[in-house]
């Protein structure tokens, strides 16, 4: 599938990609999160809950680190510009040490935008707009809200970003982006990175061949 989405070079580079260490945190809770809306793009910020999930993520990953003798300062910081992901960036770099102005921000990392959908619930939409939900429902991966993105443009789009990393990284980013993520470096099939669950609570720690979460 990655091949039919990105040029060539983009693939090859990306399969150099895969064989770093990287750690993929989700962003905190936001009230949105914990009211099933789409945010997408929409910029709502962490709530209290979300800030304790960040600090925990920074600090189990100090000890990860620590248990195998690497220091932080061995990783690049990379995250969402979205303030959820700023501020759970900022509180985990601050668990790890790390100067703030060692992060890097960038665009391609933001979640996937659901378009004239955002604020809405799933289970609303299916009620309220049945014309604009069913082709989701036959086609999940290459479909698009209207004014939004399917997950086939995340994926080239994300996908462009990993080929230019060039050593350990560490990204804060969202639900959508971490699934894609994902499939890439394991490979999952796109019919079942939908499915694929993202806590904020613990964080995706993949070592160059295999990942699990902590």
């Amino acid at each position: 599938m990655l091949d039919r989405l990105v040029p060539g070079e983009v693939s090859k580079a990306i399969r150099s990609a895969v064989a770093l260490p990287m750690v993929f945190i989700r962003h905190g809770e936001t009230d949105w999160n914990a009211a099933l809306r789409l945010q997408g793009q929409t910029d709502i910020p962490l709530n209290d809950k979300g800030r304790g999930q960040a600090r925990r993520n920074g600090q189990t990953l100090k000890t990860h680190l620590e248990d195998r003798g690497i220091a932080p300062s061995a990783f690049r910081f990379f995250a969402s510009p979205m303030a959820r992901a700023r501020e759970t960036m900022q509180i985990v770099a601050g668990e790890l040490g790390i100067d703030p102005a060692a992060i890097s921000y960038d665009d391609r990392l933001k979640e996937i935008t659901f378009g004239t959908w955002e604020g809405f619930s799933m289970a609303e939409i299916e009620t309220t707009r049945p014309q604009e939900f069913e082709p989701r429902r036959a086609d999940p991966f290459n479909h698009r809200p209207p004014g939004g993105e399917s997950y086939a443009d995340l994926m080239a789009r994300t996908a462009h970003w990993l080929a230019a990393i060039d050593g350990p990284a560490v990204i804060v980013s969202h639900g959508a982006v971490s699934r894609v993520f994902r499939a890439i470096l394991q490979r999952i099939p796109v019919e079942e990175l939908m499915e694929l669950s993202v806590p904020q609570k613990r964080f995706f720690a993949w070592d160059g061949q295999e990942g699990r979460w902590i």
